[in-house]
């Protein structure tokens, strides 16, 4: 028989109240409870200040009656769930850096993959909940790096602590208000177009790939062209009129570059992904464009620029470190990293502080030949 609401939180109390500190894991096995209904009474408890939840544990609240506690728990026992579109190419170094962080804490990292599936994020979610994840890293499929109205409300209603990584949400969307850690592309692409303009290039193109990453790069572009006072360049094709079809992209992308060098103006590109530039630049060659002397190029990714036959010079999003930030900040939101000493909102009791956070990590530039910075080897 199930135990309607009011049954189940006195049930928790009266064992929390009993024993001083429970496990959570350890409690909904005892109550035959789901740990997900469970975690949801604890934090309605906790709410109320009836309970406090530490470390992956439920603890009677400090200050009233109570048996002696126990040590805190430690972070072993607690277990992270990540949903990542794939564990490929860019999220590869995001998921071992979120790996590294969270098994150095002493917890588990479990993986759900969505292959950017409809409605996939939310039953990756679900499923890593219903096997017993504390707090969840959620990468969801928005094809612009944020969600549409109307969409990504499941993301605030998971009943656990939940970090966005490489996706925000726009102010007055639910989820802007989740905590978040993503690259900060539209610097990456601004630092590009800063760093040609410094090599004396006045007219800069930009073909990117459509991607959740394609906005920011544009955002970047447009801000630092404007306050260079650059001569703006128009569209590539692709900005108006995604194609699905991979050699159509890469036809309409090396047609719109041989068509602004041809022009006079245009003298150095952004290209997104190093990738997508690794396959351009041999067909721009072909077609009596010089790299780096007619067309300075830069890339964006860094997963394989340098690997190229003429090196490219590339933005690197530091993926490691946006999930190493992304774990530790899950991590300390579920209690199981102590405040350090920098940390000046950390009060008496140790405890950090409830303030969400929104982090930004800046990529770098690596300087290589494709920019015509370097002089290639003889």
């Amino acid at each position: 028989m199930r135990l309607h609401v009011d049954q189940r939180h006195e049930r928790v109390l009266e064992l929390v109240r009993e024993r001083g500190s429970l496990r959570v894991a350890e409690l909904a096995e005892e109550l035959g409870m789901s740990a997900v209904t469970l975690r949801r009474d604890v934090e309605a408890l906790a709410a109320q200040g009836l309970v406090e939840r530490l470390h992956g544990a439920v603890v009677w609240p400090t200050g009233q009656s109570r048996p002696a506690l126990a040590a805190a728990p430690p972070a072993e026992g607690l277990v992270v769930g990540m949903v990542v579109p794939t564990t490929e190419y860019y999220y590869a170094d995001v998921v071992r850096g979120a790996r590294q962080t969270v098994e150095a804490a002493g917890a588990r990292l479990t993986i759900g993959l969505s292959r950017y599936l409809p409605d996939e994020d939310a039953a990756q979610a679900r499923r890593l909940l219903s096997t017993g994840a504390d707090g969840l890293l959620l990468t969801p499929s928005w094809e612009s790096g944020c969600p549409e109205p109307g969409e990504g409300l499941w993301a605030v209603e998971q009943g656990v602590p939940v970090v966005l990584v490489e996706r925000s949400a726009p102010l007055g969307h639910p989820a802007a208000g989740l905590d978040r850690v993503r690259s900060d592309h539209a610097h990456g692409a601004a630092e590009a177009v800063a760093h040609l303009a410094g090599l004396g290039h006045r007219a800069i193109a930009l073909a990117v790939q459509d991607s959740p990453t394609a906005p920011r790069l544009r955002v970047g572009y447009r801000a630092a062209v404007e306050a260079l006072g650059l001569t703006p360049v128009s569209a590539a094709p692709l900005d108006g009129a995604p194609s699905r079809s991979e050699a159509k992209r890469f036809e309409r992308t090396l047609e719109y570059l041989c068509e602004a060098v041809a022009s006079g103006n245009v003298t150095a590109a952004i290209v997104h992904s190093d990738a997508d530039a690794i396959v351009l630049i041999p067909r721009l060659q072909a077609r009596g464009v010089r790299v780096p002397e007619d067309l300075a190029v830069i890339a964006y990714d860094d997963e394989v620029a340098g690997l190229a036959d003429l090196p490219l010079t590339a933005v690197a999003p530091d993926k490691h470190a946006v999930g190493a930030a992304a774990a530790r900040l899950l991590l300390d939101r579920l209690g199981a990293t102590e405040p350090g000493a920098a940390d000046p909102g950390a009060g008496e009791s140790g405890r950090r502080p409830a303030a969400r956070r929104h982090l930004d990590i800046l990529p770098s530039l690596r300087i290589r030949v494709s920019c015509g910075a370097v002089a290639a080897a003889p």
